[in-house]
């Protein structure tokens, strides 16, 4: 477990690092670009995302459950990963075109042509990370991705303030992809292979095909949102929407990331030490519930102040619809570790056909509500939630032995606290709600006394997480102190 949770501490660092890089990035951008210009990067970003899904092709995840690594394991698939990702390169050029033309913007087209140039980069580096993970050696993977950050952020914002819109932010996601496979390739040393070979292809082909699938019907669906309003409403409506994911995504950057990296690996260690990941994903679904439902609700009901005081006035239109997927992202939590747990004991096909499944639940939740306007769309996202949710039990239930009885343990220390943690914030939402005058307040107060209700109650019922945080910031603390000596 130490080393587990030494993992976590430079997943989490680095993670919150980021988040504070990508708030300050987002109220820099959100002032100097419009919601169209965000929305031809947004809507050019998902073409990016699903061919960087698929150019994975579960080599990472190939790695990490294959119980002995050979050296002709390693260069076939730093072989698969080259030859998917300059395709990947090539079919973006060549789609570059079609989309302009699909959207009626030319941005699109642009932005899609300088995100091809990161798929040629990226083989030289991923392969060495999907290493690292496997060994849970996260400190490399925290300096790449701090100094990625760093300089995404640097290039985003210096750019953004020179007139370059939304042209900003996709030479700045090259540069970020330039800087990680530098580190990488610093911290390989000596003994992973360096060159390609063929011995082994056929094996992870086989594997990547369904790990694959996986990842790009779930990116996919992350995606569909983007890609349908963008074209039956506009590309400001994309721009909008993605200020209200935006303040999901700081869970996921703060917390949900840094826990993602290592549960694959956890999980896989848990199959071969006791030949079952259950006690690790009960574990994985008690820790994220009891962090994540009070940080996503009270986001929901501090959404005004968030957004006006992150993004500025122009974006207030989106509160309601960060109200909605808050709530969509609490409801999805519980079974986030879903697909890694069914990956550590082999079953990638079954994870396939959920991922299928929800995602097509959002795509169809969106079509069926998105002629509601964009308010609508996002209702239809939160219904698909709730279907997601019990699919994923469903399929858990035969590949794992997940019951009910077991959700309902690990799940209600979240539920009381975030119960007990919220009620002072909705209560001040009720009597004294937030508005022009008073958003800087409430969301102050609003956090701290949420915060302080939350650590407290984790002390008084002595849950084990309360420790696991005390400790993870001291470790947090500490790490700090050294890379600052």
């Amino acid at each position: 477990m130490s080393t587990v949770r030494n993992s976590i501490v430079y997943s989490t660092l680095e993670s919150w690092v980021s988040v504070v890089l990508q708030v300050a990035s987002g109220v820099v951008i959100a002032r100097l670009l419009n919601p169209e210009e965000l929305g031809v990067f947004a809507v050019a970003a998902v073409f990016a995302s699903l061919a960087s899904t698929f150019r994975d092709f579960g080599v990472g995840e190939y790695l990490i459950q294959k119980t002995d690594v050979s050296d002709d394991a390693i260069r076939a698939a730093l072989t698969v990963n080259i030859v998917i990702s300059w395709l990947m390169s090539l079919l973006l050029l060549a789609l570059a075109p079609v989309a302009s033309e699909f959207y009626r913007q030319h941005g699109v087209a642009d932005v899609m042509r300088v995100q091809a140039i990161s798929f040629v980069l990226i083989p030289f580096g991923a392969v060495t990370m999907a290493w690292f993970r496997r060994e849970l050696n996260f400190k490399p993977m925290f300096v790449a991705n701090i100094w990625a950050s760093v300089v995404s952020f640097a290039v985003a914002v210096g750019l953004a303030l020179s007139g370059y819109g939304y042209m900003s932010l996709a030479w700045s996601s090259v540069a970020g992809v330039a800087v990680t496979v530098g580190v990488a390739n610093y911290f390989r040393g000596s003994t992973l292979p360096r060159l390609p070979g063929v011995r082994g292809v056929g094996e992870v082909v086989r594997f990547g095909r369904f790990v694959s699938s996986i990842y790009i019907v779930g990116e996919l669906g992350r995606g569909a949102p983007d890609l349908i309003l963008g074209r039956l409403l506009d590309l400001s409506a994309v721009g909008m929407l993605g200020r209200a994911v935006g303040l999901v995504e700081i869970f996921q950057r703060l917390v949900l990331r840094a826990v993602m990296r290592v549960c694959l690996p956890y999980f896989a260690q848990g199959v071969r030490e006791e030949g079952s990941p259950l006690g690790g994903f009960l574990t994985a679904m008690s820790y994220l519930t009891t962090v994540g439902w009070v940080f996503l609700l009270f986001m929901a009901l501090a959404s005004y102040s968030a957004i006006r005081i992150i993004y500025g006035v122009q974006w207030m239109d989106a509160v309601e619809l960060a109200q909605i997927l808050c709530v969509a992202a609490a409801i999805e939590l519980a079974y986030v570790p879903a697909k890694e747990a069914m990956l550590s004991v082999g079953r990638a096909k079954e994870s396939s056909a959920l991922q299928l499944a929800s995602q097509g639940m959002r795509v169809a939740g969106i079509l069926v509500a998105v002629p509601f306007g964009l308010v609508g769309a996002c209702w239809g996202l939160l219904g698909a939630s709730l279907g997601g949710a019990w699919l994923s039990h469903r399929v858990l239930r035969r590949t794992i032995g997940l019951r009910w009885s077991d959700v309902v343990k690990a799940s209600s220390p979240g539920f009381w606290v975030a119960l007990l943690s919220l009620g002072p914030v909705a209560l001040m939402g009720l009597v004294w709600p937030a508005d022009e005058n008073n958003y800087v307040v409430f969301g102050v107060v609003g956090a701290t006394v949420t915060a302080a209700g939350w650590g407290g109650l984790l002390w008084w019922v002595g849950h084990p997480l309360f420790k696991e945080v005390s400790e993870l910031i001291s470790n947090v603390w500490q790490s700090v102190g050294r890379l600052g000596g």
